[in-house]
């Protein structure tokens, strides 16, 4: 057999190191990382639920990482501009995303135009937590649970109208899916923002909404609202007798699936480091402190494995388009 010369052997080497170099530079960059501090983009202004959950995050992230984890508020448009920004920004585990699942899964079904897209442009690393919200009515409607808020929807055709904390959000998509459901042509009154929503149902301009459990707790607790029902697929440990909409029969999908919290990465981030941040965050998301601060929250911790979060955000995405469609809701 024909022995192979040294400028042959060279010449091959010399061809294929150019395919093993990505993957050396990779591992490379994982084993090195972090090197330095790290940045949490949350699109929204400081103070608020996220802000407030990715701080707490970032502070036990920075602990375990031996590097600093700093939050860069980035608010603007709904939440667009800072998740555009933070999904723009370079592909090596420095830049991540703590948002909510409107930017991050939603929003692709009320935009025609949106700058980022969803599915694409972001490595999903960790639903850090769900984030439910309860079904509220003004004390002087004459019902006491979802059920017989729904027998009331039908007696009262083209009388109720629902508020809302903005187009597209949560609580304008579940109103409009049940005035279509129950052609029952309710009334949407947006608003800018949870707070004045909530004063406006207290005071009788509207007769119902879904709310957040931060926003609405302090309503619900002086009697000035009624629970009816929470979403999702469990109550609330804060609302434990309030019970699910699916508890009283209301199972449409829209109910089912929930807001969330997650964090991700620009989409060519290296696996290595997605994985290592799917299992730190798991961790930290694990203590029993921070689940407390989650829960004060008024959201759910979840801590899910990077795979687990790519297989939800399938799940919802299909159930979120319906939902939007009926809504006929569009942003842009």
């Amino acid at each position: 057999m024909r022995s192979l010369s040294r400028r042959t052997i060279l010449a091959t080497v010399a061809a294929l190191a150019p395919l093993a170099v990505p993957g050396i530079m990779s591992a490379a960059h994982a084993q090195a990382w972090p090197a330095k501090p790290i940045k949490l983009i949350v699109p929204y202004q400081a103070g608020g639920a996220t802000d407030i959950t990715a701080r707490t995050l970032g502070e036990k992230l920075s602990a375990r990482l031996g590097q600093p984890v700093l939050v860069d508020n980035r608010g603007g448009a709904g939440g667009v501009t800072g998740t555009d920004q933070a999904l723009k920004s370079p592909a090596d585990g420095y830049t991540l995303l703590v948002s909510l699942g409107t930017t991050m899964l939603i929003n692709q079904f009320l935009y025609d135009r949106l700058p980022y897209q969803p599915q694409k442009d972001q490595a999903l690393i960790t639903q850090i937590a769900l984030a439910p919200v309860v079904l509220l009515v003004n004390p002087q409607l004459p019902v006491n649970n979802a059920s017989e808020l729904m027998a009331y929807i039908d007696r009262n055709k083209g009388k109720i109208a629902y508020g809302s904390w903005g187009a597209g959000s949560y609580a304008h998509l579940a109103g409009a899916w049940l005035s279509d459901k129950h052609k029952a042509d309710m009334n949407h009154v947006p608003y800018k923002g949870e707070a004045p929503m909530l004063q406006d149902l207290v005071g009788g301009q509207f007769q119902m909404a879904f709310a957040s459990l931060q926003s609405a707790r302090p309503y619900i607790e002086s009697g000035r609202l009624k629970p009816l029902a929470v979403t999702g697929a469990q109550r609330m440990d804060a609302l434990p007798k309030v019970a699910t909409m699916a508890e009283q029969g209301i199972k449409d999908e829209v109910f089912q699936v929930t807001g969330w919290v997650g964090m991700s990465a620009p989409a060519k981030t290296p696996p290595e480091v997605v994985a290592r941040l799917g299992a730190e965050l798991q961790a930290v998301i694990a203590m029993p402190e921070v689940r407390d601060r989650i829960q004060q929250m008024g959201f759910i911790p979840v801590g899910s494995s990077p795979e687990q979060f790519s297989a939800q955000f399938k799940k919802d995405a299909p159930v979120w388009e319906r939902v939007v469609k009926v809504s006929g809701a569009k942003l842009d």
